[in-house]
């Protein structure tokens, strides 16, 4: 009996995509496709059958149409920076890759407004209104690469959401084609609209709702004042035990990042900022900005409370040419890991900013226990958490190790009070773990949500969600036991 893929007519259908599209924009020759079988998840691969790439909405709605009338599993990408494997390409699946979408339509300053293509990338928007005195502010580390589309589709933070928000709180309205083929406007040029909040619901679904063609951003006015302090302590909970002192006398830094001595030594190492006292425990780097006697008060207060948290030394700049020296180091964490080791396996899970010094030292001790050295870099201000596991995948059976230890290291978050993900998504990665977070009938309501949109379920199947097949429902009732049994927060 013939199976659904070997009854399609791919020539016809690719003949559908050369017409729409134009034959420069699909992608059909296997060595080509090699390209994109992943994205920044390198661990995990699967080759599409197509890939497209158009310029246009209409061009998105065309491609999306094509697989919709001829049953074929779809899956969106950007710029293929995502940690969490939600661009994975699925079995037999078109990939529509948005990268030629990068212009930027409009930019409206009166009203602080940027409306984008999602291949924009991130540091782009900056770029283009820092002149005019504004900025962009989500901003995770990979911002100099990372789309738009793509922070859309994860809802992505970085330095600057404990203050700022993550990306749903700087986008206004979307342009999106959904799984039918059709165009529809969520939001729009107001920061509050009548009816459902279907923006809301978008914002971080994973292109399993349908892939935004444009987006209106919101834009900020420089700040007066912006000054950076870098603290060294001896010990990681030190600089944690720090964190929450500031956070509880009512200062609320644009950010606060900490990082351990392997991580310190890693990028000393490759960017040799000379900023990093090698022989730290940890660092903890806080930025403050606002009006000029607001930040200037700030930093005395930060000072003060970084000293009694045991603090060795300070450093603070505020020109801006020390302060982006100050940062570099952090920005280049994720890979200067890349120096460390032959590969390595980041986590990212959220905890209450009170648990930090408990799941750390837990996490310290899994790492001992597991014989994989992890380094701890991380956006401290929200417990945001990013371990990086290093490990050598020529190791047989090395990566399947990193990944339960990996799944440890959420459970640990989710015993603390926090969550599985805090700005890379669930994807292919973690859809496993959904279940330590919510219940069945939480889980079926937002497959209502998901069948609402997509009822064929042909948009980024497999992603977000636990599914047969990659989650042992037995592993899974394993998992919710020990997580409610342990005690140890």
């Amino acid at each position: 009996m013939q199976t659904q893929q070997q009854r399609r007519n791919w020539k016809l259908i690719i003949q559908q995509f050369d017409r729409a599209i134009g034959k420069k924009g699909v992608i059909r020759r296997k060595e080509e496709l090699l390209t994109y079988e992943c994205d920044g998840l390198a661990s995990y691969r699967q080759r599409p059958a197509l890939v497209v790439l158009p310029k246009t909405t209409e061009e998105v709605a065309a491609a999306v149409k094509i697989c919709h009338d001829n049953d074929i599993p779809w899956v969106a990408r950007g710029a293929g920076t995502g940690l969490s494997g939600g661009a994975l390409p699925v079995e037999d699946c078109v990939l529509i890759v948005t990268a030629r979408m990068n212009r930027i339509l409009k930019v409206d300053l009166d009203n602080q407004q940027v409306v984008v293509q999602p291949g924009v990338i991130n540091n782009w928007v900056t770029q283009t209104v820092s002149g005019a005195g504004f900025y962009y502010a989500p901003d995770p580390s990979s911002q100099i690469i990372c789309s738009i589309g793509g922070n859309v589709a994860e809802n992505s933070g970085g330095v600057h959401c404990l203050k700022y928000g993550v990306t749903t709180n700087h986008v206004l309205g979307v342009k999106v084609v959904v799984p039918d083929g059709s165009v529809v406007d969520f939001g729009g040029q107001i920061p509050e609209m009548p009816g459902y909040d279907l923006m809301g619901v978008f914002v971080g679904s994973e292109g399993t709702l349908g892939i935004a063609t444009e987006i209106t951003l919101r834009i900020l006015k420089t700040p007066e004042a912006i000054c950076v302090l870098l603290a060294d302590f001896e010990t990681i909970e030190a600089a944690g035990a720090a964190v929450a002192g500031v956070i509880s006398a009512g200062i609320i830094p644009a950010g606060m990042e900490i990082m351990d001595n392997l991580s310190i030594n890693a990028v000393e190492d490759v960017v040799a900022t000379g900023c990093y006292p090698r022989d730290a425990g940890a660092i903890l780097l806080v930025e403050l900005d606002g009006l000029q006697v607001e930040v200037a008060a700030g930093k005395k207060r930060v000072a003060k409370i970084c000293k009694e948290m045991g603090a060795r030394s300070l450093t603070t700049a505020s020109d801006s040419e020390t302060r982006l020296k100050l940062w570099k180091g952090r920005k280049a964490a994720f890979a200067a890991a890349g120096h460390m080791s032959p590969n390595y396996f980041v986590q990212d899970g959220v905890i209450p900013r009170t648990k930090l010094a408990g799941v750390l030292k837990e996490i310290e001790a899994l790492s001992e226990r597991s014989g994989y050295a992890i380094a701890n870099v991380f956006h401290a201000g929200d417990g945001n958490l990013h371990p990086l596991i290093l490990y050598d995948e020529s190791v047989e059976g090395a990566f399947e190790e990193v990944e339960k230890v990996g799944g440890e290291i959420l459970t640990l978050c989710v015993q603390a009070g926090g969550s599985i993900s805090g700005e890379h998504g669930i994807g292919a990665d973690k859809n496993c773990y959904m279940p330590q977070m919510f219940n069945e009938v939480d889980l079926e309501t937002m497959q209502y949500v998901r069948e609402a949109f997509n009822e064929k379920g042909l948009a980024n199947p497999g992603k977000l969600f636990p599914t047969p097949r990659t989650c042992g429902e037995a592993a899974n009732a394993q998992k919710i036991a020990q997580m409610k049994s342990a005690q140890l927060f």
